[in-house]
């Protein structure tokens, strides 16, 4: 199963660094959005991000243009045929992942992978949505996807070895580094990483420390780049809390409730450094 062009559903700040990186990588790319106007947009946006690495010496100008040229903004789903496989890097929202999925089952060759960039969505559910769970698998990549090296493969219930083989080879293609994981919630980054994050919001909202202090804490104490209140604000707060109530409705467990804190952020729109506050203020 060889994937010699790649569709990548999906415009934002994931799907654009996903079809950046492929591209970069050789591969033909179909870009697709909500319309053909979004999708463009999101060359547009990649294009002024490869002009920056341009100026600062990481990449030649051939180099991006040619990697410009290989990604191919389109307007339905159905012109992704031909892709080998079509990943898909919608928000993260079950009901609107399955509805992709239905929509590319429909459209696309029976032969064409269908992936999922889910951070902590089930895998055999989304590949239960379409006549192919065979072919269907995770995908994550990590954000921002041009400089992580990281790529989360999932297998759901369903997939066979052959997709999981030319997924691997795929990513590894890609440049990146792949670890493999079975299809639980939050698979092993963010089932790690999010009950971080909503300790430390608990330990804000006890009023043990400051949001400054338990970044300094965490991020000088154990080494981190970052401290885990500031990367939610990078994540958004919405996604955290998203992640979150998938781990605590699948493990079935009170040690992943949404911290209260976390959940009132969000209903007040304050979902970090893309609305300019979060635990932190970037005004």
């Amino acid at each position: 199963m060889g994937i010699e062009s790649i569709g990548v559903v999906g415009a934002g700040q994931m799907g654009r660094g996903i079809a950046q990186t492929a591209a970069a990588a050789g591969y033909r790319v179909t870009l697709s959005d909500l319309n053909a106007d979004t999708a463009q947009s999101g060359k547009d946006v990649i294009a002024k991000g490869l002009e920056r690495l341009v100026g600062k010496g990481k990449i030649t100008p051939s180099d991006a243009e040619l990697t410009l040229d290989r990604i191919v903004p389109i307007n339905t789903l159905a012109e992704h045929q031909g892709a080998g496989i079509v990943i898909e890097a919608a928000t993260e929202n079950e009901a609107l992942k399955a509805s992709i999925f239905k929509q590319l089952d429909e459209a696309l060759s029976e032969e064409t992978v269908l992936a999922t960039n889910t951070s902590s969505i089930s895998v055999t559910r989304l590949g239960g949505t379409t006549s192919r769970p065979d072919r269907v698998i995770g995908m994550h990549f990590m954000n921002p996807v041009p400089v992580m090296k990281l790529v989360e493969v999932i297998s759901g219930i369903a997939t066979s070895e052959q997709t999981l083989l030319a997924t691997r080879t795929l990513a590894e293609k890609m440049g990146k580094t792949v670890v493999v994981s079975a299809d639980f919630p939050g698979f092993i980054v963010n089932r790690i990483l999010m009950p971080m994050i909503n300790e430390a919001a608990f330990t804000l909202m006890e009023g043990v420390a400051s949001a400054r202090d338990i970044d300094a804490a965490m991020k000088l104490g154990t080494n981190q780049p970052m401290g885990p209140l500031v990367l939610a604000d990078f994540i958004g707060l919405d996604t955290c809390l998203a992640i979150m109530e998938v781990l605590h409705e699948g493990m079935g467990d009170s040690k992943y409730r949404p911290c209260p804190l976390l959940r009132r952020l969000v209903d007040a729109g304050r979902l970090g450094k893309k609305t300019g506050q979060g635990f932190h203020s970037y005004s």
